[in-house]
């Protein structure tokens, strides 16, 4: 099978310590109390050798037990945080630990923790006398003392990166190979016995390999193993079937594992029949019949009914209470103080080299500002895209002027993006513009922990002004149509491809602010100041020379833009090792892009470290849904904020619930979905890379819809029928933006909908 997933996220509150319960103990595993972390979540893959591989990530348990068996042993590795043994030894990353067979074991999680778990049939040769060589004795867990842990280590890290990338396929091979590599990392096996497991692992893991191809048989594959037919018979008889016996199992099961996917319910279950080496439908279908006695059609609705059941489903409604919501176009103060100061502080924060970090988040930035619940800050921000035009939007500016300052002999601020700093990927610079937003902050908040609430309400927003001689008082900003834009690969005129700058001008038109196009430009071949050519705009903040360019003016005659002031990044920081991406928005926040997030609006986001340091940029003057082209009106903006901390267990229905992005407008409430929900938590060592390779609007629109649907049930006390139906009904899902590598889709909750239920105000 592949890897089954559990988000305990995705369950309401009220539901949330039932359904973790449950999946535990699926998978063989139990707390002790009734505590339920925060975003525990569970992969499971059933292997075909029959090793069941267990993935464990949760905030702080009280207790775990795995299931006491005589016939199974554990294998534990920490890959993120530590676990505490029953004599309160502490096994902490890249550490094993084995518990035998018949011991009920043990272990406590004192915080956040991610583990790889694997649960060890104790009849299964392959592991050499596994379960009773490790262990100390028969009664406790112990840790594995070997020279070669950290190979082994190694090994399982990376099946736990196969299990979060979904590769199941993958998983198949690596479990063979766990069985050549444990023993012998471990030094649990000798002498001849030794050498013909490892020989009919061998075997097993070209089988697997070949199993696709119709022509296999058994001459053909001894040859090419430089075995007789007798010896890969004979070795395949220890795994108790002939060879044309394996054959037509493993294939069964491989195409068992196909039909049960959704990500392949589109493919015919002839091409997956064909595609695990059966060339004839109709024998497939008989063997498939005759193996899990029923047609393979059949039993892929079966599973994929099953699967939508288990894993998009709610516990039956158990009528639980409905809390009060709030009325339509009210926002009270949801802000449950802790002990303060008397009055609220306001704070200026300027953008400054000082003051800014470039292209990434980090909970290891030190704050540049400590605030309290309740205090107000004027913010500036500053556009990445001011270099496209520094005439109108740097020069003169002495800040602006010090934060792009790039010379030939020094350049302000080195790092831009999480790349690394020696620029030895691409070349591009350091940071490699792995990010590219200039973001103020960070700002810490006294007495913010993880699980709590941050508010940040935008109480005014506006351009700020160019000092430049010739432009002065006047605000101008930049759109980039890009490589990374929809449109890139899909023009109808040459030349193709090309990316177009259109510098804009914020005015008045008929008495409205708005915006028009002063001139565009084609991007042409840049040369930094560190002598580096930038063919396309690859790096953020590189100065475009006006002699390099050819300006078009008279473009979009007539047309006046409205604007829509908005912050495109508002993020606290993630708690994750070293420089985060600031491209890909997640559960902390960061670069959303939705225009609505502007003056008069309120963004919530979860705490995930210590004084939550909270982070503001990518400011934009106008923008549609979709960003299509790759960016919007990309323009300087100075706003000023009232933060605000809600205490989780203080905090109202609205917010006791929350673990994603929630903004909220005096008409409604926008529920913020992603491709990847948490994609540093769910994809594993490479997420930086995966989640731009994994983006999808099935997905996006899925986690949308599932937020949405928890969100009425936990706030609005909804039962799951009630709220799918209003969704289908009264709710406005749409397309955030399509470029920022996690793409989005956003659920917008008009509040008139439950005005009538609430008591008068």
């Amino acid at each position: 099978m592949g890897v089954e997933r559990f988000n305990a996220d995705l369950f309401p509150l009220d539901h949330r310590a039932e359904a973790w319960n449950s999946a535990l103990d699926s998978v063989g595993l139990a707390t002790v109390g009734d505590e339920i972390p925060s975003g525990g979540r569970l992969l499971r893959h059933h292997a075909p050798q029959g090793t069941d591989f267990v993935l464990l990530a949760a905030g702080s348990l009280a207790l775990a037990r795995l299931a006491t068996a005589r016939d199974h042993a554990w294998l534990g590795l920490p890959l993120d945080g530590l676990v505490h043994l029953p004599d309160k030894t502490a096994v902490r990353e890249r550490e094993l630990v084995c518990w035998p067979a018949g011991v009920g074991a043990l272990f406590e999680v004192p915080r956040k923790i991610k583990m790889l778990l694997l649960r060890l049939p104790c009849e299964d040769a392959r592991w050499g006398g596994l379960p009773d060589r490790l262990a100390v004795d028969s009664a406790q867990a112990a840790q594995v003392d070997s020279a070669n842990q950290s190979v082994m280590a190694s090994f399982l890290t990376t099946i736990a990166d196969a299990m979060e990338s979904g590769a199941s396929g993958v998983l198949a091979a690596l479990e063979i190979a766990l069985g050549d590599i444990m023993p012998m990392t471990l030094g649990l096996e000798a002498g001849s016995r030794a050498t013909r497991a490892g020989l009919r692992r061998r075997i097993l893991r070209a089988l697997e390999e070949q199993l696709h191809d119709p022509l296999l048989a058994v001459q053909r594959f001894a040859e090419s193993q430089g075995l007789s037919v007798r010896a890969v018979q004979k070795l395949l008889l220890g795994e108790g079937r002939s060879f044309s016996q394996h054959i037509r199992q493993r294939r069964l099961d491989r195409a068992a594992e196909a039909l049960a996917d959704p990500a392949q319910s589109a493919i015919t279950v002839a091409e997956i029949g064909f595609r695990v080496g059966f060339t004839d439908p109709a024998h497939f279908s008989r063997a498939f019949r005759h193996h899990h006695g029923v047609a393979p059609n059949v039993y892929r609705a079966d599973a994929l009914a099953t699967r939508r059941r288990t894993t998009s489903g709610l516990p039956p409604n158990r009528g639980h209470p409905r809390p009060v919501a709030h009325p339509d176009g009210i926002m009270p103060d949801r802000h449950a103080p802790p002990p303060r100061r008397n009055a609220v502080t306001h704070h200026h924060l300027r953008a400054t080299p000082e003051t800014v970090h470039w292209g990434y988040f980090s909970r290891d930035l030190p704050p540049v500002l400590t605030v309290r619940s309740g205090d107000t800050v004027t913010v500036e921000t500053l556009t990445q895209h001011a270099s496209d035009d520094a005439t109108r939007m740097i020069n003169g500016d002495g800040d602006a002027e010090a934060v792009f300052r790039w010379t030939d002999a020094d350049k302000a601020i080195d790092r831009r993006g999480a790349g690394p700093l020696d620029a030895s990927i691409y070349g591009r610079g350091a940071g490699e513009g792995f990010g590219v937003h200039i973001l103020t902050g960070p700002i810490m908040i006294e007495q913010a922990m993880p699980g709590d609430i941050v508010e940040v309400e935008i109480l005014d927003i506006a351009p700020r002004p160019s000092r430049s001689a010739g432009a002065e008082g006047r605000c101008f900003g930049s759109n980039a149509a890009s490589w990374w834009g929809r449109q890139y690969g899909d023009l109808l005129t040459g030349p193709r491809p090309r990316e177009i700058v259109t510098i804009y001008e914020i005015a008045e038109c008929a008495g409205a602010p708005c915006a028009h196009a002063v001139y565009r430009f084609r991007w042409t071949p840049q040369r930094d100041p560190a002598g580096v050519m930038h063919e396309t705009i690859d790096y953020p903040g590189v100065p475009v020379d006006p002699a390099t360019i050819r300006p078009e003016h008279d473009i979009l005659t007539g047309i006046h833009v409205p604007l829509r002031l908005h912050f495109g990044t508002i993020a606290l920081a993630p708690d994750h090792p070293g420089p985060v991406d600031s491209v890909p928005p997640s559960c902390f926040g960061g670069n959303i892009d939705n225009w609505r997030l502007g003056a008069g609006s309120r963004i919530f986001l979860p705490v995930a470290v210590a004084g939550a340091l909270l982070s503001i940029g990518d400011p934009h003057a106008a923008q549609g849904d979709g960003e299509i082209s790759g960016t919007a009106l990309e323009c300087s903006l100075t706003g000023t904020i009232r933060i605000r901390l809600h205490t989780r267990g203080l905090a109202d229905a609205l917010l006791r619930d929350l673990t994603y992005p929630l903004i909220e407008t005096p008409e409604n409430w926008i529920i913020q979905g992603f491709s990847e929900p948490d994609y540093l938590a769910d994809l594993g060592a490479g997420a930086q890379s995966d989640v731009y390779r994994r983006a999808s609007l099935d997905t996006a629109w899925r986690d949308a819809f599932r937020k949405a649907r928890r969100f009425l049930m936990s706030a609005h006390g909804l039962d799951e029928d009630e709220a799918i139906s209003l969704l289908s009904v009264a709710v406005d899902f749409g397309i955030t933006q399509l470029v920022d590598g996690n793409w989005g889709v956003h659920a917008i909750v008009p509040k008139a909908l439950f005005k009538s239920r609430l008591p008068h105000r």
